[in-house]
């Protein structure tokens, strides 16, 4: 490469790692995908010809979530999703046969040579194409779509255009598909969604689908900012101090609805109240929406958490506003007087938390 100058090098070196990061990264997508999908298809074979399937009628993703704790990123609802997209996307593996027997799955490779159900008579997106170009998270958001017709043109959009799954939920939370229907200029209005969006390898990264997949932990500084994070840390350390039955559980504890992930900073259980007391530090005032959002989070314990014997689960949010602290409790379902008063002997005192972060900022402040 005779005449390439120092800075020529430095951009073709570039260009290079940028391509092959993105290359990494579609691959990671590519078979996290396909292990949803051959999850899926497993489950739907066991239904069909398990010997003992009979004996878990409804029961049977519930207690396969629960024989799988081991295994990050399946729980029960994952595992629903799996079954739904190898249901709705049946022919998605037809032409990766090779790549399986390369991969060493060969019992998965010899699946495709068998007859499927064929997905629609729509004209779309190739299978293969679909694979390579979506992430697990866009095909979540088309999974949710009931039309058929109506997938397959988000399908399309979204290959076409290489949307991210950010532009893909705004297209369908604005009725593009029906706004184009309705439309005469129909160019027009796919032209306002319209732009390529390379993939953005750092995405990918924080996406916790991958990250489960990959067996890698969600740390904390990948969504809190390093005043919440310092705060955490220390308020996780002093709760458990303070001797009062607090035994430590999770931190930065994600829960998902329809593909939007939550995050409580901080999950405890409190062996001496029988129940779980989750933690949510805000920085800025108190409002309403940190309200409605704990309440979630405890309608999720609830359901999905409360053993035998655990009493309602216990919320605390602490807003982080430096000139003026305000600590709330959400009590929600502690309607027992009994209860109630050993909450107040057991959880630390508003004051007491104030003064937990409002030391907290000060050290920070110092030390910045």
């Amino acid at each position: 490469m005779a005449g390439t100058t120092l800075s020529m090098l430095a951009d073709q070196i570039g260009q290079i790692h940028a391509q092959t990061q993105r290359a990494a990264a579609q691959q990671i997508n590519y078979w996290l995908t396909v292990r949803n999908w051959l999850i899926g298809w497993r489950i739907a074979e066991y239904e069909q010809g398990g010997s003992d399937r009979a004996a878990y009628g409804e029961r049977l993703l519930p207690e396969l979530a629960r024989q799988l704790r081991g295994v990050k990123g399946l729980a029960v609802q994952r595992l629903y999703d799996c079954r739904t997209f190898y249901r709705e996307y049946p022919t998605i593996l037809q032409t990766v046969s090779g790549e399986l027997q390369r991969a060493g799955l060969s019992d998965a490779a010899s699946l495709l040579a068998r007859p499927t159900a064929a997905q629609n008579d729509l004209p779309g997106i190739a299978p293969t194409l679909l694979l390579t170009r979506l992430s697990f998270s866009h095909f979540l958001e088309l999974l949710a779509l009931d039309r058929p017709l109506q997938r397959a043109f988000y399908e399309v959009q979204t290959v076409k255009n290489n949307w991210s799954v950010r532009e893909l939920k705004r297209a369908i939370n604005s009725a593009l598909y029906e706004r184009t229907g309705l439309s005469t200029d129909k160019a027009a209005v796919l032209a306002g969604h319209a732009g390529a969006q390379p993939l953005v390898v750092v995405d990918v990264v924080k996406n916790p689908y991958v990250l489960e997949f990959l067996g890698l932990e969600e740390r904390a500084n990948y969504s809190e900012s390093d005043l919440e994070t310092a705060i955490i840390a220390h308020l996780q350390t002093f709760l458990v101090e303070l001797g009062r039955g607090f035994c430590f559980e999770a931190r930065q504890k994600r829960i998902t609805f329809d593909n939007e992930h939550y995050f409580i900073d901080l999950v405890f259980y409190h062996r001496i109240l029988k129940c779980h007391v989750l933690v949510d530090l805000k920085i800025g005032a108190f409002s309403h929406a940190d309200a409605g959002q704990m309440n979630v989070y405890l309608n999720y314990y609830r359901e999905q958490e409360m053993t035998e014997g655990d009493n309602p689960p216990v919320g605390l949010i602490l807003c982080a506003q430096k000139n003026d602290t305000l600590v709330r409790y959400a009590t929600t379902g502690m309607a027992e007087q009994l209860f109630v008063s050993k909450y107040q002997v057991n959880l630390p005192s508003e004051a007491e938390l104030q003064a937990l972060v409002r030391e907290e900022q000060e050290r920070l402040s110092n030390w910045a």
